[in-house]
């Protein structure tokens, strides 16, 4: 049984085998072709944080997999306040064949999953946010990175550069994760105060020191990129933060300027929910390098391919 708990937790084998699973099952998505692997499965999502795209993406995707979905909110799930962690993982998971945690604290993830009888993923915690990154990734595959046959290849990415701009947040941390696991490289731009905790970014997977490089001027970060990427400068939970933090990170907004110094083909991202006129600009986030939308819908296909690997292994 494996969890999904940090991008960290499957190997570059795996990812390529997750990918052309994605690819696959958005094709036949696309197709109106039925792909239900999992008829009489049950997930379980746990949301101690509100969330749209999580809960779609998991409860849409899980039905097109042919499987249920019981749906638990803070008041209904109470994790570690009603009942020990641990004692709602051994009830919950008796109950369902998967769960999906989006929480605070990584720890109440892990002591979860460390009492489940099932797989369990993060779908987002203050730490991580590793089916973001995995959506990211396979967005940029299905863009710069197909092979003959058209299937994503991930030697692609080898060699290409991610510049993070903004916060040094759970996608930031896992952004770090991936490209010392996938061989590329990321150029962070953060304010002063607000930098990646690399221990945490890196985790057991090793040092990160030959894929990171920290830039104190967002546009150098973004110099001959092929991906530039941001987030909302306050996350879920740091809302007192606020308006420290839009004096703090007034220079790191991506705008023409930015991407004009990335490579001419460079692609944008952003894990949504944007606020236009603060991380980004109108401009970027709804220009023609900007591919927001298919990496909100990549989510759900990523996802999909993920629970079918988790409870099913690899399909031949």
């Amino acid at each position: 049984m494996k969890h999904y708990l940090q991008f960290n937790d499957l190997d570059a084998n795996e990812y390529a085998y997750l990918f052309e699973r994605a690819a696959l099952i958005k094709k036949k998505f696309k197709s109106y072709e039925k792909h239900h692997p999992l008829v009489d499965r049950t997930l379980a999502m746990i949301f101690e944080k509100a969330s749209t795209r999580t809960r779609v993406s998991f409860e849409a995707g899980m039905y097109q997999l042919g499987g249920s979905v019981v749906h638990l909110t803070t008041g209904d799930s109470q994790l570690g306040r009603a009942e020990p962690i641990e004692d709602s993982a051994k009830v919950i998971s008796r109950m369902v064949d998967l769960v999906m945690i989006r929480t605070f604290e990584q720890t109440k993830i892990e002591r979860f999953a460390e009492h489940s009888r099932v797989p369990v993923i993060n779908g987002l915690t203050n730490e991580f946010h590793p089916c973001q990154i995995l959506a990211d990734i396979f967005t940029f595959l299905e863009h710069r990175g197909m092979d003959s046959q058209g299937k994503p290849d991930l030697a692609c990415l080898a060699g290409k550069t991610v510049a993070w701009v903004g916060d040094g947040n759970n996608m930031a941390n896992t952004w770090l994760q991936a490209a010392e696991l996938l061989d590329f490289k990321v150029h962070v731009s953060t304010p002063r105060g607000y930098e990646i905790d690399e221990k945490m970014a890196v985790g057991a997977g090793g040092t990160s020191a030959g894929s990171y490089q920290f830039f104190s001027n967002p546009l150098d970060a973004c110099k001959d990129a092929d991906l530039v990427t941001t987030d909302v400068w306050t996350s879920m939970g740091y809302e007192a933060e606020n308006e420290a933090r839009k004096k703090a990170f007034a220079d790191w907004c991506v705008d023409p300027e930015m991407m004009a110094a990335a490579r001419p083909e460079a692609l944008f991202m952003h894990c949504l929910p944007a606020h236009r006129g603060e991380e980004v600009t109108a401009e970027v986030i709804d220009g023609p390098q900007s591919v927001v939308w298919e990496e909100a819908e990549n989510r759900m296909h990523v996802q999909k391919a993920l629970m079918e690997y988790l409870l099913l292994g690899r399909i031949a």
